[in-house]
């Protein structure tokens, strides 16, 4: 990879940092002290190259972490990323989410649910000085937004010409920097194996991110292409794809103390945030998030809970958003009890203070940092104002309006579409369109709507959309009966929920469009204009927001450099490694103790036959039996489910390697612990922790329990 003089802008060995970090893998020779002292074994130096062991094997899913695990291009991730899959080949007469699926077979593996995707990086360089050139510096709002998107647009297309790439150009440090990044898209998965819901997602809701832990959350894809090695759409001639490295299974289990690292690719995180913008998410945006979020769930449940197949659809939505509703309650939580607000308002005047104590600095850097205040507060009062205005559309009217702006970008000439709607985002648009056959229902979404609607109608005027509202018949005031009479009018005269009458639009005309009577037809055709006009008003403000932020994130990376400390950017979805060790936890003001392991005891002692804590008859009789083999830990002298690390992780690394000192796989990290989860903003090395499924643990109920020998032998575990 290309090296950044900002990426290497970083602290320098010895310092006191050393499990904080989601570190780019061009970082890494920079802190192999800290590395190395921490039980390193590899040269570090050989961990940023992405095409070879162990980076090579590291994959992404495009929302989850995952990697290769045999010469066969079998792939092992989190239970909960393949959740998607299981439920959408899962029927009331086959339910493979309560009973789990094992092919034993090449031929018996079922397709993924469409636009499923594994994502294998090929090459990483930084091309800041061909999205920032000259000319677009001197920009300033929608210009700037243009011109930057037309850069990366550029580099895309060129990218891609490799046929079977997916190429995309992310922003590092507030926009400072850009790199390109070319992955294999692999659009042939297949579901291998999954464990029963009573071990892949033992606990439930009631354990998600908590400790002590019992869920095997672990389950296996496999990638797909032509015979002749390259990407292609599903097919009953494709063979395995061969991956140029695979992840070694570790023969000894970790114990507490070791060296462990994960990569993957985790999603976001928030810790260069200014001030303004911590008290906004916390006080305001977090809450409104937790109550729609619990509304929705209730919603659901009341819907479906007399149609076993209603709920089929909607499981993986639900735990989707059960995830995130707990997940921003323990933030909320966290936040209450600590001094971050605080904290993060004197560093930030800290940093103001050095900037305005030397006048080159403040010429510099001084007006963006005001600049970027007010812009900030000026995108939080939008987002206030346009929150429950989300949450009022219907699912077929997004799917029409998304429809409908690829139908008229598809008039230009490719270059000149709007990012997400050229000729390379078609596959997206189709398995979205595809998808919703086993995840919608018109019953359900009419009253999460409605629900959601009432709160939109409530607000004050001048917080309304005029467009939405004449589109969909809204007015406030209306009764709960007009507005339901209007959504059923809305709903009952749209054709849209017919798969094969969506998948028809995507080859229609703007004039189709237009001259069609389809209800949510006719309302995205009504809000286009509107819509458009409200988009280049954000960009203006984006634009405005890249430039200031950028400066700003110049100037913190150079006040933090005379401080010795790191200068890692937010994560942003592309690849990191971050590495700790198998570590306890104090916990509680009582001295209690969280251990690093759970063992196969837990599970028979959590086990209820019921609900969340149902775990296979099959494998309470093996752990009851003692049957452990050769995965029993000396030391617990049982079977490890779960362990605790101190590694630095987010969304998006679920299903992410975790890696031994020599660089072998032992286990999969698949959740925080509740009071450490805003290290997502605030990183606190004293509480943060980690939760892997152990690799034992797996490995012994694909032995013990599902009898998936034949995958066992091709790992290499027999």
């Amino acid at each position: 990879m290309k090296k950044s003089l900002l990426a290497l802008a970083i602290l320098s060995a010895g310092a006191a940092y050393a499990d904080e970090g989601m570190w780019m893998p061009q970082q890494l020779p920079q802190i192999a002290k800290q590395l190395k002292a921490a039980g390193l074994k590899l040269d570090p130096a050989t961990l940023t190259k992405l095409t070879e062991f162990p980076a090579g094997a590291i994959v992404s899913l495009g929302g989850c972490s995952a990697s290769f695990v045999s010469p066969q291009g079998l792939v092992v991730t989190n239970h909960h990323c393949v959740y998607g899959s299981i439920a959408s080949n899962s029927t009331p007469e086959r339910n493979l989410l309560a009973n789990g699926f094992v092919a034993h077979s090449l031929a018996e593996e079922l397709p993924a649910s469409p636009g499923t995707r594994i994502f294998v990086t090929r090459e990483v360089l930084n091309v800041t000085d061909k999205v920032i050139t000259p000319d677009v510096a001197k920009l300033s709002g929608k210009a700037r937004s243009d011109a930057i998107e037309r850069n990366q647009k550029s580099l895309v297309a060129a990218c891609e010409k490799d046929e079977g790439h997916r190429c995309s150009v992310p922003a590092f440090y507030g926009s400072l920097e850009y790199y390109l990044i070319k992955q294999l898209e692999i659009r042939d998965v297949r579901l291998v194996h999954a464990p029963a819901e009573g071990v892949g997602k033992f606990g439930g809701d009631t354990d998600n991110w908590m400790w002590p832990r019992h869920t095997g959350d672990y389950g296996f894809y496999r990638a797909y292409v032509s015979k002749d090695g390259k990407a292609a759409d599903y097919s009953k001639d494709n063979v395995p794809y061969t991956p140029k490295h695979v992840l070694k299974l570790a023969r000894e289990g970790v114990k507490e103390g070791d060296f462990v690292m994960a990569m993957g690719y985790p999603g976001r995180t928030n810790r260069h945030r200014l001030p303004s913008e911590v008290k906004f998410t916390f006080d305001w945006f977090y809450p409104a998030f937790v109550k729609a979020s619990g509304e929705t769930l209730a919603v659901i449940d009341r819907e479906t809970k007399d149609s076993k197949d209603t709920a089929l659809k909607y499981a993986s939505q639900v735990a989707g958003i059960n995830n995130y509703y707990k997940n921003r309650q323990g933030m909320i939580d966290s936040y209450a009890d600590s001094d971050f607000l605080a904290r993060k308002t004197a560093q930030h005047e800290e940093l103001k203070a050095w900037v305005n104590a030397d006048a080159k600095r403040k010429a510099e850097y001084a007006a963006d940092i005001e600049k970027v205040e007010k812009l900030i507060a000026e995108r939080d009062a939008d987002t206030k104002a346009d929150f429950y205005y989300g949450y009022s559309q219907p699912r077929l009217l997004n799917t029409a309006r998304s429809l409908y702006r690829l139908a008229i970008e598809s008039q230009k000439p490719d270059a000149e579409r709007k990012a997400g709607y050229q000729t390379r985002d078609l596959p997206r648009f189709k398995s979205g369109v595809a998808a919703l056959v086993r995840t919608y229902d018109p019953k359900v979404d009419k009253a999460i709507v409605m629900h959601h609607m009432k709160n939109y109608l409530a607000q004050p005027a001048a917080e309304h959309k005029a467009a939405f509202d004449a589109a969909l018949g809204l007015r406030a005031g209306m009764s709960d009966a007009e507005l339901s009479a209007a959504l059923d009018k809305l709903y009952s005269g749209s054709q849209l929920g017919d798969a094969a009458v969506r998948t028809a639009w995507l080859d229609k005309k703007p004039a189709d469009f237009q001259a069609s009577n389809d209800a949510f037809i006719k309302a995205a055709v009504a809000m286009y204009e509107a819509a458009m006009k409200e988009e280049a008003e954000e960009e203006e403000l984006a634009g405005n927001i890249q430039q200031a932020y950028a400066s700003y994130m110049k100037a913190k990376i150079a006040f933090m450099k005379t401080k010795g400390q790191a200068v890692y950017p937010d994560a942003n979805s592309t690849l990191r490694v971050t590495y700790g060790n198998v570590a306890s936890r104090d916990h509680g003001a009582d001295g209690t103790t969280w251990t690093a392991f759970t063992t196969v005891n837990g599970v028979v002692a959590k086990h209820t036959g019921k609900g969340e804590f149902n775990a296979p008859k099959a494998q309470l009789d093996a752990i009851k039996r003692k049957e452990f083999g050769k995965y029993a830990d000396p030391k617990l002298k049982t079977v490890p489910v779960d362990f605790l690390a101190t590694l630095d992780i987010t969304g998006g690394n679920s299903g992410s390697a975790a890696l031994n000192a020599k660089g072998e796989l032992v286990g999969l990290a698949f959740d925080g612990t509740l009071d450490s989860i805003i290290s997502d903003w605030d990183f606190n090395k004293a509480k943060t922790r980690d939760i892997q499924v152990d690799l034992r643990y797996i490995l012994w109920n694909m032995k013990y329990v599902d009898k998936a020998d034949n995958l066992l032998k091709e790992m290499g575990a027999e």
